[in-house]
């Protein structure tokens, strides 16, 4: 009995395609098989799944620019994915894991409806779809790859040969079968199977369809109706963009700072590959400047470590402007983003210099929270830093003031305001933790270009024409919820973040660090990523495994030299809070690498 389903019995009875159903051809052959065929009586038979999916696969490389004859692509290392035109008219569409050797299935017969359940069975599947999606994974064979090739030019031919045909034929189903069959002993030659006992095939669901979880981010033949290309991840070549080209270039006008505010104008660390979206952004603020309605207003989005702050910064660079920040929570509220009321002192402080300025406290939090308390906290937020200043004055009036002298106040305009008034660029980063959906409505006639605001003091504020405003967030993470309609309706250019290839990805982390084995950060950037997508598809989002995880783990990898075990101080622990879900990762995703 077969190993797996893709080989039972009724599969071997049925009618095989033209032209080898033709009389002259015999199913079985004692003289052609592979080199797989190891066994003391030398066989090979032909199977009718597999040779469909061959010819099916090669009238693809035959025409691919034909909607009918489906289509196959790879979603990064981990999944090739396809859609197989069915001889029922159903389009069936298949993922492929090729690292468990799982299978996701189902049959279309609209392609804007959801999916019938695909089922391996005789009266039901035969298994052609599924061998289809495998014909990737068996070129990477050398005798299944030049096999292949003769029979092409076979059928290319119009099969002048049937015995020649008919040879490559017997070889081809053979190296398939013996490779699935014994795939736990052909190490990097097997072709791992596992297909449940009921042949169900595990189906799509409504939420990863939805979310995209599947998506060919590399099309090799055909055209696909179902899983449509995931066009940020296309990735062509890129001509590298020279910092002497881009900071600074795409200024609205001549203007002159101060010393400080120079202070703020980012400087691009020398890692930092400058992307062509930010670029594009550049563009869309300056040559829009003379219309009656420059775009200001810009959108960010993704997951976090595509870089979405630091192409922030970028965007503040090339246009010359200085870069404030403004970190959302979830209680933020409508004043906390106009500004704060703080006591004056009556009586100088001799020691008002300790303090750390509201700089200091948003650009190096927890420096300025040590300078208060004398305890360094990695993790501080602004916002504890803010109320320890509060108090910390306020322990210093009370000793020094006379208490008979009334306590006042003055109000300290926020990050934004000050944006607002002096024509800077504001990064308000993660709005959408806000438990209350209206705060960022409150902020709909700042963000239309040249309006105003009114503090809670009276002080109407103008937005400057040179504000620019760029809101960065991720709506996929625990506790985020989506932007008020009247929010996006407001943003001049909506950007979703692709995450950094895996030669940008290299490069950056290797600067950053200091690590030049840049063939050994491949290798752990492909992990990270293969770890990015099982997590999708597995639907594990309790953790996060990103650019700052794979700059953590090399850096980790740099004291101890072993990369696994640099992976469980430092990935493994951020992926998820599951042990279950980290034992699945290793398996999956660092074992076939790291020990194969």
């Amino acid at each position: 009995m077969a190993k797996t389903k893709l080989f039972d019995n009724w599969t071997w009875n049925r009618k095989l395609p033209e032209p080898f159903d033709d009389v002259s051809i015999e199913q079985r052959s004692k003289t052609h098989y592979s080199k797989y065929c190891m066994t003391p009586a030398k066989l090979a038979t032909l199977h009718s799944a597999v040779l469909s999916a061959i010819l099916s696969a090669m009238e693809l490389n035959m025409d691919d620019s034909s909607e009918e004859k489906g289509a196959f692509g790879e979603q990064g290392d981990l999944m090739d994915i396809a859609e197989y035109p069915s001889r029922t008219g159903e389009i069936h569409v298949v993922v492929y894991q090729k690292q468990t050797g799982k299978f996701i299935a189902g049959c279309y017969d609209d392609v804007n409806q959801m999916p019938k359940p695909y089922v391996l069975k005789e009266d039901k599947n035969t298994g052609t779809a599924l061998f289809f999606a495998l014909i990737r994974k068996a070129m990477m064979d050398e005798e299944f790859s030049e096999e292949y090739n003769l029979l092409l030019e076979e059928k290319k031919a119009g099969f002048p040969d049937l015995q020649k045909a008919a040879k490559s034929a017997y070889i081809l189903c053979d190296n398939l079968y013996r490779r699935i069959e014994n795939a736990s002993d052909l190490a990097e030659a097997g072709i791992p199977v596992v297909i449940p006992t009921t042949g169900n095939i595990q189906p799509f669901t409504p939420i990863t369809l939805n979310k995209g979880t599947y998506h060919p981010s590399t099309v090799l033949y055909g055209k696909f109706k179902v899983l449509k290309p995931d066009e940020t991840k296309r990735r062509k070549s890129r001509k590298k963009i020279r910092r002497e080209d881009f900071v600074g270039k795409f200024a609205f006008a001549e203007r002159e700072f101060s010393s400080s505010e120079m202070l703020l104008i980012p400087k691009l660390p020398d890692w930092y590959v400058i992307p062509n979206e930010v670029v594009s952004i550049c563009r869309h603020a300056k040559e829009t400047t003379e219309s009656r309605r420059p775009m200001r207003n810009f959108l960010l989005r993704g997951r976090a470590g595509t870089g979405k702050t630091e192409g922030t910064k970028a965007i503040a660079a090339g246009l010359g402007l200085p870069y404030l920040h403004l970190t959302c929570s979830a209680n933020t509220e409508i004043f906390d983003l106009l500004g704060q009321m703080l006591p004056v002192l009556d009586k100088p402080d001799r020691k008002l210099g300790e303090y750390p300025t509201f700089d200091d406290i948003r650009m190096d939090t927890a420096t300025a929270y040590y300078k208060l308390t004398g305890e360094y906290q990695e993790d501080v937020t602004e916002d504890e830093v803010y109320k320890k200043l509060l108090e910390t004055i306020e322990e210093k009036a009370a000793k020094t003031n006379d208490h008979k002298t009334e306590q006042r106040f003055q109000y300290v305009d926020s990050p934004l305001v000050q944006a607002m008034k002096k024509g800077y660029l504001i990064e308000i980063q993660e709005p959408t933790v806000i438990s209350n959906p209206g705060v960022l409505v409150g902020l709909n006639s700042l963000l239309d270009t040249c309006s105003s605001v009114v503090l809670p003091t009276g002080e109407r504020v103008e937005r400057h024409p040179d504000t620019v405003v760029v809101i960065t967030t991720n709506n996929d993470y625990e506790g985020c919820h989506a932007l008020n309609q009247s929010v996006l309706s407001r943003m001049d250019f909506i950007l979703d973040m692709a995450e950094p290839d895996t030669n940008t990805l290299v490069e950056r982390v290797s600067k950053i660090t200091g690590f030049e084995e840049r063939n050994k950060i491949s290798i752990m950037a492909k992990i990270v990523h293969s770890i990015q997508q099982h997590c999708r598809m597995n639907m594990i989002d309790d953790g996060c495994c990103g650019v700052r995880e794979l700059i953590s783990w090399v850096q980790s990898y740099m004291i101890c030299g072993d990369m696994m075990e640099a992976a469980k101080y430092t990935i493994l622990p951020s992926v998820s809070a599951d042990e279950e879900n980290r034992e699945e990762i290793i398996t999956t995703c660092l074992d076939p690498v790291l020990n194969p």
